[in-house]
Order: C-alpha cells, then sequence, then structure tokens
C-alpha cells in the first residue's frame, strides 16, 4: 500500500498537482488551506511533494489566482456566482436548490446547507463548473425560513427530551430541555417550535407549544395533519368575537337597496353532510319561451369588510380546508354556517348573476349585481338526482329545466374544447370516533353537474364583465382563476404512458387533443386503470393558480374565467365580489401589485390545504388496511422509482410501495424512460400500469405508508420483455 502511494505521488507533475489544487479550492471556494491541509486533502505523503505544494500555493498567490488571507494560509479568488432559490430536500439529507437564476437545479451536500431546510428560500454559492459534472453550490445564508414549527412524537429521558418528527421535511431530531415540555409526555404527539439552532450542533434546540395527544387518536392525528402544514385550526378570540356581534337578521334599509328576488322559486343542491351552502340557483320562466336562471351567491363580502379582524384571518387562511372527517372553515361557524349560509326559508343577502336563456342555453342578457333571496327548499344531491332520474318531488319543472339548460351548456363547452375531467373521488364510513370501516367512492351525476355547469357559467361571465375590454379600452385589475396550457413533452410522455394500455391522444392540434382526450376519459371509465390514468392525466396539466394576468382557461377552454362561487370557503371569491362591486360603481382600478401578491398567497394556501386532505386521506387508507396485514389483494403499478414501486389496490385505492430490496430473484435497477424496474439477468420487468397481487406487510401509521410485498406466484408470471438497453439506466440523481 504504502509502495503504491509513493509511486503514485512521484508519477504526478507540477501540472498535475497544480491542477488537482485548482480543483479542490474551486469546489470549496469558501475554505482556506495551509500547505498541510491541501496536501492531506490531496492525499499526499512525500515531503518533497508537499514543498512543491507551497510552492505552488506561493505562484498562484502571485498570479492572482489565489489569496492570501493570512501567512501561509490561501483561499480561491474565483468563488463562482451566487443565486437565490429553495431548498428542496432529498431523502438522504443533501438537496437541490430550486431557483429561476439557474437553468439546472443545485446540488448541494447535507454538509454544505447550513441548517436549511425543506422549503426554506437560501442565498447559495454556485462553485465553477468542472466539465461535464451537475451543478454544485453550498449554502452561504438563509434568506427566509419557511418553516419554525414541527411536528412529531416527544422522546423523553431523564435529563432531556427529543421531538422526532414524523414528516419527511425535517431530518433532525430537536432537543428540549424538561422546563421546555410544556406537559408533554414521553409517546405524545406535540408541536414544537425552534427557538435555537448553533452552528457548530447538529440539532436545533426548540420548546412544546401544543400537545396534540397520544398517536392514533383521530383528533391528535387530524390536528397534527393540520399543524405539519401550519394550517390553523382554531379562531383567535379576536375573530370569534367579532362574529358574534353580527347579527342574523338582514336590515330593512340593505333589503331596500338591493334587486328582490325572495318571491322567485329558488332553492341550494348540496352534498348530504354540507353545512354552509353559499350558492343557490333561482328560476322562472319569461316571455316567447326564455328563462331566467339567477346564480345566487352568499354576500360575505357585505359581512366582512376590508382590513377588519374577520377580514385579516380570512385572508390568512384564504381557504377551507376539508379533511376526511372534518372541515376547518375560511369563516367563523356564526358567518359560513349561519348569517353567510343560504339556509332554507331565511331572508339572505346575495351577489348574483343573473342570466336570460333560450332554450338551447343561449345567454341572451346578464346582470351582476346585489341581490336578497329566500331559498325555498335545501335539496342534497341525491334528492335531485331522484326528480331527474322521474320520481316525483318539489319544483320537478324547475329542476327539470335547470337539467335540461345545463346539459345544453355542458354540450357547449366540451364542443369548444374543453377537457372532461371527472376523477374518481376517495370517500370514508367513519365510526364515531372517526376509525374507517369501509372505501367508497363519491360518483359526479347529473345533479352535480348541473350545479356545476351554472357555477362555470357565472364564474366566465363575471370575468368576462371585466376582463373583456376589446371595445372598452385597458383592462382593469381583476383576480382570474387561471390555467396554462400544458408543455409537449409533458403531453407525449402522458401519451407514451396510456399506450401501454391501448389508448392514445392525438397531438397535432388543440381540438385533436381536447377531443382524443375526452375520449380517453370515457374509455377508461369502470376500468381498474381509471383511477391512475386521471391522476396522471390532470398531472399532466398545468396548474391552476389565481392571477391578475388572465391566460385562461386551459382546461375549460375559456378565455376569462374567475372564482366567484364560493366566498364562504374560498378568499379569492370575496376579493373578485369586491373589484366587481367596485367597477359596477365605476371606480378606479385597484392596485394590481397589491393584488397579485393577494393572488399569490391564496395560491400558495390552496396548495398546503390540498395537500393537508390529501395526507388525511393518506392516513385513513394506512388505517384502514392495519387490520389487513398478509391479506392479498389485486392492484395496479401506480409509479415508479430508484427504491420500489407503487401499487393502487383496485377495490380501495390504497396506494403501497414493494421496495426494491424485496425483490431477491435479480438485480433490479430503476429504468425511467420506460416507467418500470427492470432485472438485470433475467430480465423481467415491473411497469407502471401493471396489474399486480400484493399481500399487506407493513403499515405505518406515524409515516402514512404502507408497505406491500409482491405474491410469490406474480413474481413468477413476471412479463419477461426486452433488456433495457445500456445507457437508460437512473443514476439516481433528482430531475426535475
Amino acid at each position: 500500500m504504502a509502495r503504491s502511494k509513493k509511486k503514485s505521488e512521484a508519477g504526478r507533475g507540477k501540472a498535475d498537482l497544480c491542477k488537482s489544487m485548482c480543483e479542490l479550492m474551486e469546489r470549496h471556494p469558501g475554505r482556506s488551506y495551509n500547505y498541510k491541509q491541501m496536501a492531506k486533502s490531496l492525499n499526499v505523503h512525500r515531503m518533497d511533494t508537499k514543498r512543491l505544494i507551497f510552492e505552488l500555493l506561493k505562484e498562484l498567490a502571485e498570479a492572482g489566482e489565489l489569496t492570501e488571507v493570512s501567512t501561509g494560509r490561501f483561499k480561491c479568488k474565483k468563488i463562482g456566482s451566487y443565486i437565490t432559490g429553495v431548498v428542496e430536500l432529498t431523502a438522504k439529507g443533501s438537496a437541490y436548490i430550486i431557483s429561476d437564476e439557474s437553468e439546472e437545479d443545485v446540488f448541494v451536500a447535507f454538509n454544505n446547507l447550513k441548517h436549511a431546510l425543506n422549503g426554506d428560500k437560501v442565498k447559495v454559492l454556485v462553485y465553477a463548473r468542472r466539465k461535464n459534472s451537475r451543478p454544485e453550490g453550498e449554502v452561504v445564508e438563509i434568506v427566509e425560513k419557511k418553516k419554525a414549527t414541527f411536528v412529531g412524537t416527544i422522546q423523553l429521558s431523564e435529563n432531556y427530551a427529543f421531538l422526532v418528527p414524523g414528516g419527511k421535511q425535517m431530518p433532525y431530531d430537536v432537543f428540549i430541555p424538561l422546563h421546555q415540555l410544556n406537559g408533554a409526555k414521553n409517546g405524545e404527539k406535540a408541536i414544537v417550535k425552534i427557538t435555537d439552532w448553533p452552528e457548530k450542533q447538529k440539532n436545533p434546540v426548540g420548546q412544546v407549544i401544543e400537545v396534540l395527544g397520544a398517536p392514533g387518536d383521530n383528533d391528535a392525528e387530524m390536528n397534527a395533519i393540520m399543524a405539519e402544514y401550519e394550517l390553523p385550526v382554531k379562531f383567535p378570540p379576536n375573530v370569534l368575537k367579532a362574529a358574534e356581534k353580527i347579527g342574523m337578521e338582514v336590515p330593512e334599509k340593505e333589503i331596500a337597496r338591493r334587486r328582490d328576488f325572495r318571491e322567485v322559486v329558488t332553492f341550494t343542491i348540496d352534498p348530504r353532510d354540507a353545512k354552509d351552502f353559499d350558492d343557490a340557483l333561482s328560476v322562472r320562466r319569461l316571455k316567447d319561451g326564455l328563462w331566467e336562471v339567477g346564480v345566487h351567491i352568499a354576500d360575505v363580502s357585505f359581512y366582512v369588510s376590508p382590513d377588519t379582524v374577520l377580514d385579516k384571518e380570512a385572508y390568512v387562511r384564504a381557504t377551507s380546508v376539508y379533511l376526511v372527517d372534518r372541515t376547518i372553515p375560511m369563516l367563523p361557524e356564526k358567518l359560513s354556517n349561519g348569517v353567510c349560509s343560504l339556509r332554507p326559508d331565511e331572508e339572505k343577502l346575495c351577489f348574483s348573476a343573473v342570466f336570460k336563456l333560450n332554450e338551447d342555453a343561449q345567454v341572451l342578457d346578464e346582470w351582476f349585481g346585489r341581490t336578497v333571496i329566500k331559498s325555498n327548499r335545501r335539496f342534497t344531491y341525491e334528492e335531485a338526482q331522484q326528480i331527474i332520474e322521474g320520481a316525483e318531488g318539489d319544483y320537478k319543472e324547475e329542476i327539470l329545466t335547470l337539467n335540461r339548460l345545463a346539459q345544453k351548456l355542458r354540450e357547449a363547452r366540451f364542443k369548444n374544447g374543453a377537457i372532461d375531467f371527472d376523477r374518481v373521488e376517495v370517500k370514508f364510513d367513519l365510526d364515531e370516533k372517526g376509525k374507517p370501516l369501509g372505501v367508497y367512492f363519491k360518483q359526479s351525476k347529473e345533479a352535480n353537474k348541473l350545479i356545476e355547469e351554472f357555477m362555470l357559467l357565472a364564474n366566465r361571465k363575471v370575468a368576462e364583465k371585466i376582463g373583456n375590454v376589446k371595445e372598452k379600452g385597458k383592462a382593469k385589475t381583476f383576480v382570474y382563476r387561471i390555467h396554462d396550457k400544458p408543455l409537449d413533452d409533458k403531453l407525449a410522455e402522458f401519451n407514451r404512458f396510456v399506450a401501454k394500455f391501448g389508448y392514445g391522444l392525438k397531438l397535432n392540434s388543440r381540438k385533436a387533443l381536447t377531443s382524443s382526450m375526452n375520449k380517453l376519459m370515457q374509455e377508461v371509465k369502470a376500468k381498474p386503470e381509471q383511477n391512475l390514468i386521471e391522476t396522471l392525466a390532470v398531472r399532466t396539466m398545468a396548474k391552476a393558480v389565481y392571477s391578475t394576468v388572465n391566460v385562461g382557461h386551459y382546461g375549460l377552454a375559456f378565455d376569462y374565467y374567475t372564482h366567484f362561487t364560493s366566498p364562504i370557503r374560498r378568499y379569492p371569491d370575496v376579493m373578485v365580489h369586491r373589484l366587481l362591486q367596485r367597477y359596477l360603481d365605476n371606480g378606479r382600478s385597484a392596485n394590481k401589485d397589491k393584488y397579485e401578491e393577494m393572488c399569490q398567497h391564496s395560491s400558495d394556501m390552496e396548495q398546503l390545504a390540498a395537500n393537508a386532505e390529501r395526507a388525511s386521506i393518506k392516513y385513513k387508507q394506512v388505517e384502514f388496511m392495519s387490520d389487513k396485514i398478509g391479506q392479498e389483494f389485486v392492484g395496479t403499478i401506480s409509479g415508479v422509482t430508484q427504491w420500489g414501486f407503487y401499487v393502487e389496490l383496485e377495490d380501495s385505492k390504497c396506494e403501497g410501495m414493494v421496495s426494491i430490496t424485496e425483490l431477491e430473484d435479480d438485480y433490479y435497477e430503476f429504468d425511467e424512460k420506460n416507467y418500470c424496474i427492470a432485472g438485470r439477468h433475467h430480465h423481467k420487468i415491473y411497469q407502471l400500469g401493471d396489474k399486480v397481487t400484493i399481500k399487506v406487510a407493513k403499515a405505518n401509521l406515524v409515516a402514512r405508508q404502507l408497505d406491500y410485498e409482491l405474491v410469490r406466484e406474480e413474481r413468477e408470471r413476471a412479463v419477461e420483455k426486452k433488456p433495457v438497453k445500456e445507457g437508460r439506466k437512473n443514476s439516481g440523481r433528482r430531475k426535475r
């Protein structure tokens, strides 16, 4: 060993050694070296080579390549460039920095993160890049912390305690001094706030700010999910107090200012378990075979004035959150379920969009403004559906008329290029303690689509009213719900995937794409792969967000679209009501930058709420499967990674992972291009979309994770296909 080292060093010329030194210092531009540290880093042991290193350090400093920071210590002058971006942690603790200032994500090793965590905004020094290498760097400053609080389980010992985080976004345990436990006991779930993180200390220091309860307790777990995404559960006392001051009775003076619909047949159609009714429909026959349809929306903006405590709290929340077993409302219950809720036989203030339609559902005239209504009846979707299907019931003629018009609206929308996404929605039958007893799938029938079409009509027409200014001059600031067109490479990738099931899309034009996409959505209905293909189709599309910059809504094929119809549960709808009234009163255009910032916040909070909702579903799925260990189920491979593949069960949509380490009959590798895991020797493959039989191996409630094992017979039946070609294997690096 010693001989080979000496031989290696002896064969090292001055130029070669200089190159190695420069590469080392460019990789670590923030560090300074003396000749001994440089020799150690380069694994140099001979004294003559060490002397050469010393000489080279001096020469490079004289040439301006290095700077001498102190006697005999040198640092690289070429320190690379700086970017600002967001941390995305990997499972191994290293990270990629996502930045608009860099075309490629910048890799940061674990030791160079400077305690930055997932989602933090950081300033990064990007090292001088070597040929054919990925961009690397180190965090030099944490610009903005994404989170300060974390959820986990308390581990208590005699002299100290730790919080063991439950999520993947915090790779460190949090040290808690015993006097900062706030009554938390060993094994309990709690929320901890980080109070300090000394530079040279691996673990942060924190204090318990709330004890959630025992793991497995339904309330504790649901509150833990809300805390994990930093979503508020309780309203502050001053907000509740402000809500309680609002009276239930509608002021007579206010009724006099509004268009009166109290004598027009009006009703709500909502889910069976709904408590807040923020939209109602009115309908009446006009002369010449025309119809007047009113879309009446709770006038939240009348009760919630800008910059009040109620408004500020609603803005911070931005949306209601719908967990499996509960709703966390945007507004206090006094407003959401009382004052603003369009309950039957109660006078209510509304903001309405009223349309004059012919029998082909063409809009001949429209009116927008504030109204007062009195709902005649509260229908559930099931009750309205029974009437549509032929049963007798209240307001049968009105419901059938609205359904007939809605079908015409829907037909015109799809003819214009709208995409028919009708995804399976997983629901649970829960006992009184929140334990899932069964899984079922919510179906969207004609009654649901009736409401949907008139809400879409109102949203579109309100957006057109303000945004369509071809003949009016400059557009005024408004809040749009936008949905950009999908990227071509994503569409091509999705098309390659559905081809494995025998389906296909036409990508040569927008009309051909939407027509073939709708055909695909119809063909997969009631098939085992339905949920998988629908999920991937939605992921292929761009995300819908709020913005003051209108680019239209690709999925709906609308040039103008907004959210006007749910102000009880969405803050952007409140903004839309205020802006619409402002412009109906001929007010000046609102501040664009201010509203764009509000749109961004609303989009961010909507995403957090969606993540929390998915987490609650995942928890209930794991809980539902926890007593089925060892049982066998049929499923479809729904995802493939370098760690294994995910399987979604046909009868419950519960997704779990089959680890690649459990496939012991060969050495398997991840082939990202072909959505599969392939055996190196026997060429068996497990491919996205394949049907497999698994048994439940483990249900981890804390991690909200299911582990499956492939049954032996299934392994033996694995389809043999062509071997994976060289160069297709994934190196394990993350790709955007």
